[in-house]
């Protein structure tokens, strides 16, 4: 499938700024990672960094996204990110389940985002999960199309707006060699698709996939049943049978997820960098 047989360039531009009008209406320390005290911004950026104001907005799929009550304790990075920002930043997360980097521009979402973004804000983009879902003709999004809309779409719109993009690779999943204990990539094509087009752009990156299977490695195979949605029985109302997720999280996992992206961005020497706060581990 290639990327022109989806969209036409002219259909997929009008698409990206004039469907948001439509939509509108219609924890690490402890485990052997630093804190975030120890990953704060050189001197030489910290002065800079330490005025700046704005929004995060989150565009991502359901392992960033925010759940009712109802889905307890199924939870998403994204509503957990802000724990890790002063009070100068805002976090709009506009994840939501099911999507790919191809169907959330195709449903004005990404549109949506651009039409109240400004100068000073950030974008987080975060696929793959879906992208990679090769039987699902509305999700599929091939990994040399993906790059392509991380470029146009995300990252160079965006910047057009006066906004900064950031880059963030596919969280890694419950995936691991049961010979040695170690968690496999997930995503790979995916993950280097997402990495060249950042380094190809000059655009900040967050590598997620590599932080969080760094993670995973250190709490090992069963420990990372705590991080996932593997339910027992009985033991949540909203899931009386019980469940053995690989991909989604409990809200500990969620919360771990979000300190690994704020880590990284402490590190990235932009004004948001300086935003983000030492908070101890879960």
């Amino acid at each position: 499938m290639s990327r022109t047989t989806v969209v036409s360039d002219t259909s997929r531009r009008n698409l990206l700024l004039g469907a948001a009008g439509a939509l509108g209406a219609g924890v690490v320390g402890a485990l052997g990672f630093p804190d975030r005290a120890s990953a704060a911004p050189s001197s030489a950026t910290a002065g800079s960094a330490a005025a700046a104001t704005g929004t995060v907005y989150i565009a991502s799929d359901s392992t960033a996204q925010t759940y009712s009550s109802g889905h307890h304790p199924q939870a998403g990075w994204g509503p957990k990110l802000s724990s890790y920002f002063t009070s100068n930043i805002t976090v709009a997360n506009r994840a939501i389940g099911g999507r790919s980097s191809r169907s959330f521009i195709e449903q004005g979402r990404l549109a949506a985002i651009h039409e109240v973004i400004k100068p000073g804000d950030y974008l987080f983009v975060q696929f793959g999960h879906n992208d990679a879902t090769a039987g699902n003709a509305e999700r599929y999004t091939p990994p040399a199309d993906y790059k392509e809309y991380l470029r146009d779409d995300y990252i160079r719109t965006t910047r057009e707006l006066g906004a900064t993009p950031v880059v963030v690779t596919p969280v890694s999943r419950r995936s691991y060699n049961e010979s040695t204990g170690r968690f496999n990539v997930s995503f790979p094509a995916y993950v280097d698709a997402a990495k060249a087009v950042a380094q190809e752009e000059g655009a900040a990156l967050v590598d997620l996939s590599a932080a969080s299977r760094s993670y995973l490695d250190v709490i090992g195979v069963e420990g990372s049943k705590k991080i996932f949605l593997w339910l027992n029985a009985g033991q949540y109302p909203n899931f009386p049978n019980g469940l053995q997720d690989n991909t989604h999280f409990q809200e500990r996992g969620a919360v771990e997820m979000a300190r690994l992206v704020a880590r990284a961005v402490a590190g990235l020497g932009l004004p948001l960098s300086g935003e983000v706060v030492s908070v101890s581990a879960a």
